[in-house]
């Protein structure tokens, strides 16, 4: 435990070093001077936390264990990191597979920064190239290793150069950094592993069929025996959940509020939303982890954030604290984007040359799978229901392509049939300059030609696989409804299921547009994100601060247009958007049959299976998924063998997405119809 502290102290000495190589120097030099931003007030209220999620009587317990009898795992400090790491660990599947992934990773790093410096220095490209003879008699071939460099003139055109040494320095901290945190995750999660295998009783082989659902519910019930969090006696599904997703429940709730500036209006493409890897570290190390985040710790909010008397000064202090970081990130923007480029070449040159066609395919984007989320939804949830949701889009298809496509591919065919044809009569003729990446380029051409000719057999019928993907993804605007079939809707939906040749060029330009929206667009909202923190955020007992969104509270933040009417108290300030609020609860409600919500919400939820039971034509009440209930459910889910848990949680996870399918469709349905009334 001492060696972990200390690993952890040093690595959290050198976060921003290796992360940046001048942050340090940034924000040393910081001044308090306000930054002029237009000052503006907001409707928003305060809102208090309709539950504590405790049960009665123990809103003030703190819980005493005699110091005899305390297990190791009593009183985990950081519980919300405890938990994210029990979770990384099953998704990971075990010990073994992060400890290799973690090393690959330091090796990757190493590789990617010293083959690009070799390449760079070492090589003499006029060998290569045949451009320049070297001393071999006629009858000797030319070898790889003679256009290598000798040792001492590579060392020397590398000394002498100021920019490699620069990027030399670069990536030596970050991976310095990169190894001590390498090391303090070992630690980490070789406690986790102990935690699996003497608290909750798993083996490390047991891990890979396992649920999640079933490794919560046995630390639900080891919380009883070695009091892991002491300010509550139980915990709850939800409370697990609260702390693994506490910062994420904040960014979903952002993008539902429109808070973030991610779309744009551009001359040309429209409306356009533009959301990276790079822009969202960025608001993260911004709102909730770097220097000077509106949280003192993982658990709990800055009190001069939760008052509204100082709004203005906080709001100036954080528009300036988001201009020292925009301007960090541009004068990191052109290590950043040789490092995005160099990646992103190594990564995806040998994935098109296997298969031209992958830039063709599609993928969620950043912000799609964030506008997607529910509330208290983990990722490995959300990927697995996304995953089944791609299908629509495959029906858009431009004639215009399709003709030109067709052609282009003939003519490309038909050359390359002739040079294969003469390759296989003489084999010399792959010796002749360029034939040989000529049949290279023709293959890829035919194959990305392809991918824009549809099947023969496709029928074209947007409106029953939108429907059948609104199914799985839970979420879409209401005006989609009845309009699958106009390109305008297309176009709303690419930009939550972009292409992966779009998705590419986002991340290569993230280091230069990043700094950009800091800096002109998310500084202006400063205001505006203050109140946003102060108003919607909750103390929860045994939990700490979290999301009030997260809380799932129709009375709060429901919407009267998503069944909620006559329950709700919110405003439209308070209301989350495309029925957030309601479908998360849904959805947490069904993938969590055990958990015991508050009266008011569990009338809600069995109103709600009760009307869609009752519409739910030829689906007799005794097989349909719906009416499996809480004891059923613990009942199938005790399976004695690996084998048995692994198919009777996977009938489960099959149950409760079919469950929740038709639940999203009957709310929308109603929305729909309540909306069209209005």
């Amino acid at each position: 435990t001492i060696v972990r502290q200390k690993l952890e102290g040093l690595c959290f000495s050198l976060v921003l070093l290796g992360h940046s190589g001048i942050f340090i120097t940034l924000f040393l030099i910081q001044t308090e001077a306000a930054v002029s931003m237009a000052h503006f007030d907001t409707e928003y209220q305060r809102l208090e936390a309709s539950y504590s999620d405790s049960p009665p009587g123990e809103e003030n317990l703190l819980m005493h264990v005699p110091e005899g009898v305390k297990s190791q795992w009593h009183h985990i400090e950081n519980l919300d990191l405890f938990f994210q790491r029990i979770s990384f660990e099953i998704i990971l599947n075990g010990f073994t597979c992060m400890l290799l992934g973690e090393i690959f990773e330091l090796v990757q790093l190493l590789f990617v920064v010293g083959f690009t410096v070799f390449l760079a220095n070492c090589v003499d490209y006029d060998v290569l190239f045949a451009n320049k003879f070297v001393n071999h008699t006629d009858s000797s071939k030319v070898t790889l290793p003679d256009a290598f460099l000798p040792v001492d003139v590579c060392s020397a055109r590398i000394r002498n150069n100021a920019f490699v040494i620069f990027v030399l320095i670069i990536s030596g901290v970050f991976w310095l950094h990169r190894l001590i945190k390498f090391i303090y995750n070992v630690c980490c999660y070789w406690e986790i592993r102990s935690f699996y295998i003497n608290a909750l009783k798993m083996t490390m082989s047991e891990l890979p069929y396992a649920t999640w659902q079933e490794v919560q519910a046995r630390i639900v019930e080891i919380q009883k025996e070695h009091q892991i969090c002491i300010h509550k006696k139980e915990l709850t599904e939800l409370d697990i959940y609260h702390r693994i997703l506490r910062f994420k429940n904040y960014m979903v709730a952002m993008v539902n509020k429109s808070l973030l500036p991610v779309r744009f209006r551009l001359p040309v493409l429209g409306e356009y939303v533009f959301y990276t890897r790079g822009l969202k570290y960025n608001f993260e190390l911004i709102f909730f982890w770097g220097p000077g985040s509106l949280f003192e710790n993982e658990w709990s909010l800055k009190q001069e954030y939760k008052r509204g008397g100082n709004r203005l000064e906080l709001a100036d202090r954080l528009a300036s604290r988001i201009l020292w970081i925009g301007i960090a990130n541009l004068l990191l923007c052109p290590v950043i984007l040789v490092w995005q480029i160099l990646y992103a070449f190594f990564s995806y040159t040998e994935v098109i040359k296997r298969e031209p066609g992958s830039l063709g395919a599609r993928c969620w984007s950043l912000y799609g799978r964030c506008y997607l989320r529910h509330f208290n939804e983990l990722d490995h949830e959300l990927m697995s229901r996304l995953s089944k949701g791609y299908k629509y889009m495959n029906c858009f298809l431009s004639p215009l392509l399709t003709v030109v496509a067709k052609n282009v591919a003939f003519f490309a065919g038909s050359l390359l049939a002739v040079l294969i044809a003469l390759t296989i009569y003489d084999e010399d003729v792959l010796a002749v300059e360029h034939v040989l990446s000529s049949i290279t380029l023709l293959g890829v051409c035919i194959t990305i030609c392809r991918s824009f000719i549809p099947d023969k057999h496709m029928v074209f019928c947007p409106e029953q696989l939108l429907r059948v993907i609104l199914a799985h993804i839970h979420y879409m605007p209401d005006h989609w409804q009845g309009n699958a079939h106009r390109y305008e809707t297309r176009d709303q939906f690419s930009q939550l299921f972009q292409y992966k040749a779009v998705f590419i060029l986002e991340e290569l330009l993230s280091p230069v547009v990043t700094p950009i929206i800091l800096i002109f667009c998310l500084r202006r909202k400063s205001l505006e994100i203050i109140d946003f923190f102060r108003n919607f955020t909750v103390e929860v007992v045994g939990v700490g601060d979290t999301c009030s969104f997260a809380q799932m509270d129709i009375r709060q933040h429901g919407h009267p247009a998503w069944m909620s009417e006559g329950k709700t108290e919110a405003s439209i300030y308070q209301q989350a958007e495309d029925g957030k609020t309601e479908l998360s609860l849904m959805h947490f409600a069904i993938t969590n049959p055990q958990w015991q919500p508050p009266r008011e919400t569990t009338h809600f939820i069995s109103q709600l299976k009760e009307r869609v039971h009752r519409e739910a034509t030829g689906a007799p009440s005794d097989t349909h998924p719906m009416s499996l209930s809480e004891t059923d459910a613990r009942t199938v889910s005790s399976g004695s063998s690996a084998w048995e848990g692994q198919l009777t949680s996977l009938v489960l996870s099959e149950y409760a997405s079919t469950e929740m399918s038709i639940h999203a469709l009957y709310m929308h349905e109603v929305c729909a119809c309540i909306t069209e009334v209005l």
